[in-house]
């Protein structure tokens, strides 16, 4: 037999196999469809009125897991047709602690968010404005549209759908992971996600997960656990939804929401929402840039909400804050040598782990610059979020010249004030004790210029805890304030 033939003979074979494979899922799929009511399933709506929501990003420290609220009512709706989705969640603080990031809710009472992905846009119409997201991508990392087609895939329902459609193909594999037979199908989503449901011997799936960018963790882990099944009308539905966002091996960080599911209706009819003339703005450019110089060789970059500021010293520069993603700390590099040339930025000032605050991080690290940041954070960013494991959704800077560099990226690690100086300039950093907000907050000072950096804090803040002598306050959301405390 010739090569050629040799060739012809085994993609044959393996066309035969992938075929084979792919109608073994089907079959797998089609059961799990007729046992929980996906087929002639055109909408769902899945209420709770119990449960926990919570803070993605927004932890009080490295250790915790993400700040979580008493859920007090819940509504997805999806018309799969449609492409639609809409989720609701009313929550309060109730029993849990008032620490760390509050995402809007308040020290008394509730606070609704209301999300909404209609085809190709999505929106917030309660609970941040009606309009596009503030920023680029969820926790600043992949496209929020992206996160939401996802979310319809990640419902038991929806993904049997979608791996029956007739362009899928599904991939199947089987193990007995706890000692009980599971079956794990997986399909390729908008072109790059790989999503995998768990399907136990009862054709019901506990379990789909997929990854999504994000500047922090990489590609992160996002998945939907669940609970019992229960019967509601022609379909079956689990009785708990558990939502994570991040890997709990990897840090405590991960635990996202957990509906207590009350009632499903299926084939009901949807409103579907007309989109918003302010949904189509773009969301805000993260690389936009203006600068102030608040004092001699200091100046502050803003542009955006979340800004940064540049100290000059003799032979090197240091900058504060390395907000939200790659694209906005390449912004703020770029503007620091445009206004002090041929001078290296020697370091990173980081005031808080927070994603918002921390997602340009590893930009900086990249530039060589060293992460100075509260000694709380050492295990989080030295293993996961400078860490060399590979990102392949979204791959930075870090992880693109960091092993060509061979050099790991260097942390020094504040537990009292630590100087930043050339002998004639210096800039102090001070870890802001007992503050609720994040248990990592350190703020900046210039005692020369009676000077103080800081985010997510008041004068009032530091005032308290500190007794600074400070004339004027520089809020890293808020700019530049004048005058005394």
């Amino acid at each position: 037999m010739t090569r050629k033939r040799l060739f012809a003979t085994a993609l044959l074979l393996l066309t035969a196999v992938g075929t084979s494979a792919q109608q073994d899922a089907r079959a797998v799929l089609q059961a799990v469809a007729r046992n929980i009511g996906a087929d002639n399933l055109t909408t769902l709506q899945i209420t709770g009125m119990s449960g926990w929501d919570a803070f993605p990003g927004a932890s009080y420290s490295p250790n915790d897991d993400w700040t979580r609220f008493e859920l007090t009512n819940y509504l997805k709706q999806i018309d799969f047709n449609a492409r639609y989705l809409r989720e609701r969640r009313t929550r309060q603080f109730g029993p849990y602690p008032r620490m760390g990031g509050a995402l809007g809710v308040p020290e008394q009472g509730t606070n609704t968010l209301d999300v909404i992905f209609s085809r190709d846009i999505a929106w917030t119409q309660e609970g941040g404005g009606d309009g596009p997201l503030g920023r680029e991508g969820y926790m600043d990392g992949g496209p929020i549209v992206d996160m939401r087609q996802l979310d319809i895939l990640l419902i038991p329902h929806g993904f049997v759908k979608a791996a029956l459609a007739p362009d899928a193909k599904p991939t199947i594999t089987s193990s007995r992971p706890t000692g009980r037979p599971m079956t794990f199908v997986t399909i390729t989503a908008l072109g790059k996600y790989k999503v995998t449901a768990a399907i136990n011997d009862k054709n019901e799936i506990e379990h789909i997960h997929t990854y999504l960018a994000n500047p922090m963790l990489g590609d992160m882990l996002y998945e939907n656990d669940y609970g019992p099944y229960a019967q509601f009308g022609v379909v079956k539905f689990p009785s708990v939804i558990r939502h994570s966002e991040g890997d709990a091996r990897l840090n405590p960080g991960h635990s996202a929401l957990q509906v207590n599911v009350s009632d499903v209706k299926a084939n009901t009819p949807v409103d579907i929402l007309p989109v918003p003339a302010s949904a189509r703005v773009p969301p805000q450019d993260a690389s936009k840039i203006e600068s102030q110089e608040i004092a001699k060789g200091v100046w502050y970059i803003g542009g955006i909400r979340h800004g940064s500021v540049l100290v000059e010293f003799r032979d090197f520069v240091a900058v504060m804050e390395a907000p939200l993603n790659e694209k906005r700390a390449i912004a703020v590099i770029n503007e620091v040598y445009r206004l002090v040339p041929n001078k290296p930025i020697r370091y990173l000032v980081n005031s808080h782990h927070h994603f918002d605050h921390s997602g340009g991080l590893r930009t900086f690290a990249a530039e060589g610059a060293t992460i100075v940041t509260h000694e709380l954070n050492r295990d989080f960013y030295d293993n996961v979020v400078l860490s060399p494991t590979p990102r392949t959704l979204d791959p930075d800077r870090l992880s693109v010249m960091g092993a060509a560099e061979g050099r790991r990226p260097t942390l020094t690690l504040v537990h009292g004030k630590y100087d930043i100086t050339d002998g004639q300039r210096t800039f102090e950093v001070l870890p802001l004790q007992g503050f609720g907000h994040a248990a990592t907050m350190v703020i900046g000072y210039l005692p020369a210029e009676r000077m103080a950096v800081f985010a997510d804090a008041s004068p009032q803040d530091l005032q308290k805890r500190m007794k600074l002598d400070v004339t004027t306050n520089v809020s890293l959301h808020g700019g530049v304030v004048k005058g005394t405390n």
